[in-house]
């Protein structure tokens, strides 16, 4: 038995989970990496030849294995398409269809991905769970579990784990948080995996791999294309300026692939599913000073204090912004100080004390007041 105890370390044969295992490993825990499968890219039917990207290619199953055969620890590859594809990807297209733009690495964080692993961890006997994103995990005062902005700011990964509940926080090991991806890089290089170091990062959707979410849609979809072909770009008035290939195929703040010429820039502002409808305005048409955030899930603390400040951010990019929180309706209404640009529903809106995560949820619509 190790002095550290026993920890599952999912394993994708990337730079970040290698390290993370063999770290974990170097500093005494019983190590046991895991491989999980979330999705066949041939069933996307994406770009012919491309090969398969990301988490789950043969070389990266392969990778990840070879890691532990050489460091002397159990390496199991888990089939979880099935899990995966019944809610991440169903999710995912459902909320296109309903005009939001969804998060599936955040969904599938939430409710796959660490379940999956803490199910697993518990058949094995394993006390942990750990992974290679940058945030790091404490314990207040008052005994809750909370996630903190990794040191990296530029790899900072807090955002998508807002949804992790406490269960599975006191349970997670994040030992990458207190690094730069420099750093990393290094230890890869003196741990003599040289080919990691240099290895190219993926950031697509692990089942769009070419990154065309519209083709996608398309091909899950039977006749999308023709059931929303002809909508309506119209201005804020209600003025009609041409038409659009369906509103499933646009995101808020898109700017770029609209294939209407106007005489200047435009944006798309608002999408109406129900009549078909693209909204298009200028750039401060994007601003909103209100948003229902809903399906909250609170980290630091246990609920919202009505007039709570908290930095907020509403994309994974987001430097974020100063808001008042207040319950309202089951969910939290988020008041900025200054109106903030492109709140697109269906997004994560996280709210951060500091460097703290307090919580987070799903943005359910913008409001301007």
């Amino acid at each position: 038995m190790s002095r550290k105890g026993k920890v599952l370390v999912a394993m994708s044969g990337g730079i970040d989970s290698t390290v993370t295992a063999l770290m974990l490993h170097q500093q005494g825990y019983e190590v046991v990496g895991i491989t999980m499968k979330t999705w066949d890219y041939a069933t996307s039917g994406g770009s012919t030849g491309k090969k398969e990207t990301g988490c789950c290619n043969l070389d990266s199953f392969n990778d990840a294995r070879m890691a532990a055969v050489e460091h002397g620890f159990s390496h199991f590859i888990l089939d979880i398409r099935d899990e995966f594809g019944d809610f991440v990807v169903e999710n995912f297209v459902e909320e296109y269809l309903a005009g939001r733009t969804p998060n599936p690495c955040v969904m599938c964080n939430t409710h796959i991905k660490w379940r999956a692993l803490l199910k697993r961890a518990d058949a094995l006997d394993c006390e942990f769970i750990a992974t290679g994103h940058y945030a790091s995990i404490h314990q207040h005062d008052n005994g809750r579990y909370f996630i903190s902005k990794g040191k990296d700011d530029t790899k900072d990964q807090s955002y998508v784990l807002w949804g992790l509940q406490q269960d599975l926080l006191s349970r997670t090991l994040l030992p990458l948080g207190g690094y730069h991806k420099s750093e990393i890089r290094q230890m890869a290089m003196d741990m003599g995996y040289p080919e990691l170091a240099k290895k190219a990062e993926s950031y697509e959707i692990c089942f769009v791999p070419d990154n065309d979410y519209r083709g996608f849609l398309k091909r899950k979809v039977d006749g999308l294309e023709e059931r929303v072909a002809g909508g309506n770009f119209v201005d804020k008035t209600g003025k009609v300026l041409g038409q659009h290939k369906g509103y499933p195929f646009y995101t808020i703040g898109q700017r770029k692939g609209l294939d209407i010429t106007l005489g200047r820039p435009v944006y798309v502002t608002d999408i109406f599913p129900e009549t078909n409808t693209v909204v298009l305005g200028d750039e401060p048409d994007l601003d909103r000073n209100d948003m229902f955030v809903g399906k909250v899930n609170m980290i630091k603390y246990d609920t919202i204090t009505d007039g709570m400040e908290a930095i907020t951010k509403i994309r994974y990019k987001d430097r974020g912004a100063v808001a008042e929180l207040s319950n309202k309706d089951g969910g939290v209404n988020v008041r900025f100080n200054a109106p903030v640009k492109g709140i697109a529903p269906g997004q994560s809106a996280v709210f951060y004390e500091g460097d703290h995560v307090i919580g987070g949820g799903i943005i359910q619509r913008a409001i301007i007041s």
